[in-house]
Order: structure tokens, then sequence, then C-alpha cells
């Protein structure tokens, strides 16, 4: 039996991290589950579960937390300080869900705990890259990534050595608006953007997708992950979504990883890892797919991946300036605020003005974030 901690276990990844574990529950020990505010569907996954501790993000949920596991004899707690420590208890795999910069202080607990960490929170790497992989390299923590498109590159390299790596190519399916021209970008609705035509995920992410965002924060986490330089790495959009990522090598040999669009082959993936298990998931039927296309992304209609190439080869806090404005300027589009269009001349207005320098610790980044955060807000007040 392996014990797991599941950080952010109400979400997509959560879910289907769940849904896996379900499928084989003699193998799995649930010691931590977190969430923000969904307290009854975490005070459920706890008790079906069994659980050792259940952690909302909000403390003045936590009464209603108590209630919901009143009889159940599993702990609760509450509080950004309460899912630091949830993160540190001893797990033989942490899930690292949490989503955007919220994720960063937990994600760090369990990478400074020495475990093992299936890192589903892109945002930890984009915004805290060098102070995470420094602690990394501290504590000899093994971060396995969960995203389909980094653990595709993980399952390629599969023990191969970098130098021999050509070119890493991230493919991207390019979200709901790829066919859309310019004009009618403009016009796009949070409605709209948040159908993803292969994917089932949240909100936010799925507007990452549909700006391109999302492939460019993935980019600047291969970099980090990957250690193999922006000069090789590329993105390709590939509107089926069956080629997750792949690996050129120096000799001409491109591997590629093919799976369905479920999250659950990914997280398999980690959650087996160095093995193998079994999914519910339907196999490939790539004749009736038929075709498999690619193409190079537009940067004049979506200039996210420019942006976010740009922040990377800058270096320093820019990552983290570019994640935190991001995360502004979506939540303004999906409270109706900005237009579709805007989310990206609003990131590059604030990168254009904020320039910290290079953070040393994780607060240093927790401090840009916030800095940055109030310059995207300020920047859309009328004048």
């Amino acid at each position: 039996m392996r014990s797991i901690s599941i950080l952010g276990a109400t979400g997509s990844i959560g879910a289907s991290t769940l849904d896996l574990i379900r499928r084989d529950r003699g193998r799995w020990q649930v010691t931590a589950l977190t969430a923000n505010g969904n307290i009854a569907e975490l005070a459920r996954l706890a008790r079906e579960f069994s659980a050792q501790v259940a952690v909302t993000a909000d403390e003045a949920r936590l009464p209603e937390l108590r209630e919901a596991l009143a009889g159940s004899g599993i702990e609760a707690a509450a509080g950004v300080d309460a899912l630091v420590e949830a993160a540190a208890r001893p797990a033989d795999l942490t899930i690292a869900a949490i989503v955007g910069c919220a994720g960063l202080a937990p994600t760090m607990a369990a990478i400074e705990r020495g475990g093992t960490i299936g890192l589903a929170n892109k945002e930890a790497l984009v915004s805290a890259g060098d102070v995470m992989l420094g602690a990394v390299a501290r504590s000899g923590a093994t971060l396995l990534p969960v995203d389909s498109e980094h653990n595709a590159i993980f399952q390629c390299l599969a023990g191969n050595d970098s130098a021999h790596v050509r070119m890493i190519t991230l493919t991207a399916s390019g979200g709901p608006f790829r066919d859309w021209p310019q004009e009618r970008l403009v016009t796009a609705t949070p409605a709209q953007a948040v159908r993803h035509p292969n994917w089932n995920m949240g909100a936010k992410i799925s507007v990452d997708s549909a700006t391109m965002f999302n492939k460019g924060l993935e980019l600047i986490e291969a970099w980090h992950l990957f250690q193999v330089g922006l000069d090789r790495l590329r993105i390709l959009v590939h509107p089926q979504s069956i080629v997750h990522s792949m690996v050129e090598y120096r000799d001409g040999s491109t591997l590629a990883q093919l799976g369905p669009s479920d999250m659950r082959v990914p997280l398999a993936s980690v959650l087996a890892w160095p093995e193998r298990m079994d999914t519910p998931c339907d196999p490939l039927d790539l004749a009736a797919i038929g075709e498999l296309s690619f193409r190079m992304p537009d940067e004049a209609r979506f200039p996210a991946t420019r942006l976010a190439r740009q922040a990377a080869e800058a270096g320093g806090a820019m990552p983290a300036v570019l994640n935190a404005a991001n995360e502004v300027a979506v939540a303004a589009f999906l409270a109706g605020q900005i237009g579709f269009t805007r989310i990206a001349a609003h990131v590059e207005d604030v990168l254009s003005r904020y320039a910290p320098p290079a953070p040393d610790c994780l607060a240093d980044v927790v401090a840009v974030d916030a800095e940055a955060r109030h310059r995207a807000l300020a920047l859309m007040e009328p004048a």
C-alpha cells in the first residue's frame, strides 16, 4: 500500500486522480485532501477515501468542514498554514494540483520534505522555477510532470541523455478559437472560451488554452524541467490532441507519446511510475481518427507564446510577472470586465512596466507575484 496526498482534490486533476485510486483502493492510503472552498465535496471525498486530514484554504469555512466531518475521525483544518502542514506530511506521492500561485507554498513544502511530487501546478515552476529546482536539488525530491505535454516528454526522454536531444516539441490543441479570424476574436465571450473542443478542464485553464497562454506557460515549465535551452523547445498546433509531445534526437529519430485526450493517462503514468497501470480509457483507434495534422502557431492572433518566450529569455522574475498578470487578466475577462484580445495586450503592458530583480527565495516570489497583481489591477482602472 502506498500513501498519497492530493492538493486540490476537488478540481479536475484531483477528481481524475481519485477516480484512478477508486479503481484500485487496496493499493492506496489517502493521507491529505485539500480544496479551496468546495466543502461538501471535500468532506464527501475525505469520508469516501478515509483521509487522515481534510483542509480548506478558507479559514472562515473551518466550522462548516468540521461539521461535515463530524463523527468520521478525520482531522479538519483550514488556512494557508494548514495547507502547508498537510503538504509536508509524509506521503509516498503528493499530487500538487492547486491552481495558480496559491499552490506555491504547499508545493514547496512537499518538495522540501524530499518526497515524490506529481506536479500539475504549472504556475509553480513558471513563477518560482529557479527557487523550486534549488529546493529539489537540496532535498532530493523527485518531480514527475502531470501535464499531458510534459508527461509525454518525460516518457519520450525515458533515461536518454538530454545532450542527444535536438528538439522538444510541445503540441497545442489551439483551443476553441484556433480557426477564428482576428476580427472575430474581439467578440469572443467567456462562455465560448471555456468550451474546449478536446479537453474537460476548469475555467481558468480553458481560457489559457484559448489564448495560448497555457502553452506559453508550459514552454517555460519545460525549459525548467528538461534543461535543454529555449532554442531546443518549440510549439506546434495539433488540433486532434492525440500526439501530446515529441522529442527529436540528434540521429534524426523522433519519439512521440500518443494517447486519448484524458488526463487519467498521464496521471496513471505518475501514479504507477516507474511501472504501468490499467486505466478505463478507451484505446486509440488511429484508423477511425484517420488524420493527424500539425501547423505553426499564429503569434499575430495569439501573441501569448511570444510573450512567454520573451519572459523566459529575460529570466529572473519576469516569468512570475507574466503569470500574475495573466491570472488577473483572465479573471477580468471571465468577469466580463475586458475583452478576449485584451488579455494578452494587458499582460504585455504589465511586462513592459515592471521588471523586478530575480527572486532568491519563495518569499521573494510571493512578493513579486503580489506586486505584479497590484500593478495589473491598477492598469485596468480608468485613468
